[in-house]
């Protein structure tokens, strides 16, 4: 256990959880959410009397102590399971994830994730973090998804990607080959609610998402203020078929949401190829591309969509970083059978 004193500093906010969020020293490392998990534990004190309301009043010069317990083990298998890793370093780590990799353990999926293969791989050599010695997961790609995440290995590395991640700040570009060609001139798809011309040749599809109200495994785009904002820009990179039946894009996340290039897509009439939930009964005619190509994109059983580019600024030495991803072997096939046309 590890006693760390807070001095609130002049003109505090008025909350004890946002005057602590705002004075507990940098390297302490210690989130909101960790520092509201402590009051709200009682590990937070005030001349040795518990402070367990996140909304009492404090003023400047109130001496804090906040009870740090020692990191515990966290109750997940290690499993030696091959990493792609692209970058590392004492704070965190950036993985290529193939498809077919959870990232987390869930109901259904209680090993062979990401995780299970990091604990592998740090071997019990990392920091507390949020009080458990884990890979902090500050962002996720679907299980069928490919590309690029960053995880971290301490909590100054979790606390600093998360706050860049709840901004929207890190870069997260991915590459997707879809049915038709998004086009600025066509009519229906600038007709269609949630959708604008950005002026510089994407196409922005703005939305609230949230559960689907009746498949919920599910999501769904919604525009009478249900779900949380989300923003994705579409370039079309490649155009492919007589006439264009399918094309490669580049999608660029303003936010992070579950599924969310794939329902915003789907939303535009350009769901993805392969995509075994939000694709529908979407099909590229046998007139519109050779026969190799044709088996290529019907044969193609998971969405085709790659994380292929990951930026952030390091939260330890403040250096921006950009990570490229190429594509994975079953989207570049699928991609040189098109080009081939």
């Amino acid at each position: 256990m590890t006693i760390l004193r807070v001095i609130i500093a002049a003109d505090p906010p008025p909350r004890l959880d946002k005057a602590l969020a705002r004075d507990v020293p940098e390297e302490a490392s210690l989130s909101r959410t960790r520092l509201a998990r402590l009051i709200a534990e009682g590990a937070v004190s005030r001349a040795g009397t518990a402070l367990t309301n996140p909304k009492l009043k404090v003023e400047e010069g109130d001496e804090i102590d906040i009870s740090v317990p020692e990191a515990q083990d966290y109750d997940v298998v290690a499993q030696d399971i091959p990493l792609d890793i692209v970058h590392e370093d004492e704070d965190l780590i950036v993985i290529n994830k193939p498809a077919g990799m959870v990232v987390h353990p869930a109901p259904g999926s209680p090993d062979g994730t990401l995780v299970n293969a990091l604990l592998h791989h740090f071997g019990g050599d990392l920091s507390g973090i949020g009080g458990e010695k884990r890979p902090g997961i500050v962002h996720r790609i679907d299980k069928d998804t490919s590309g690029l995440l960053v995880v971290a290995k301490s909590d100054r590395a979790h606390h600093g990607l998360a706050a860049q991640f709840e901004k929207h700040s890190a870069r997260r570009s991915y590459r997707a080959l879809c049915y038709g060609v998004p086009s600025l001139g066509d009519p229906r798809l600038m007709g269609s609610k949630g959708i604008s011309n950005s002026g510089n040749g994407e196409i922005v599809i703005t939305s609230g998402l949230a559960r689907h109200k009746t498949e919920r495994q599910k999501q769904a785009v919604y525009f009478d203020g249900q779900g949380r904002h989300a923003i994705t820009r579409a370039r079309v990179l490649e155009r492919f078929g007589a006439p264009e039946a399918l094309a490669l894009v580049e999608c660029r996340l303003e936010t992070g949401r579950t599924h969310q290039i794939r329902v915003h897509m789907a939303h535009a009439g350009h769901a993805l190829i392969g995509d075994p939930v939000y694709g529908g009964r979407r099909k590229v005619s046998q007139k519109a591309i050779s026969g190799e190509a044709y088996a290529a994109v019907t044969g193609f059983k998971r969405q085709a969509l790659h994380a292929a580019e990951l930026g952030f600024v390091h939260p330890g030495t403040r250096e921006e970083m950009l990570f490229e991803a190429d594509l994975p072997e079953d989207m570049a096939q699928l991609l040189a059978a098109l080009r081939a046309e």
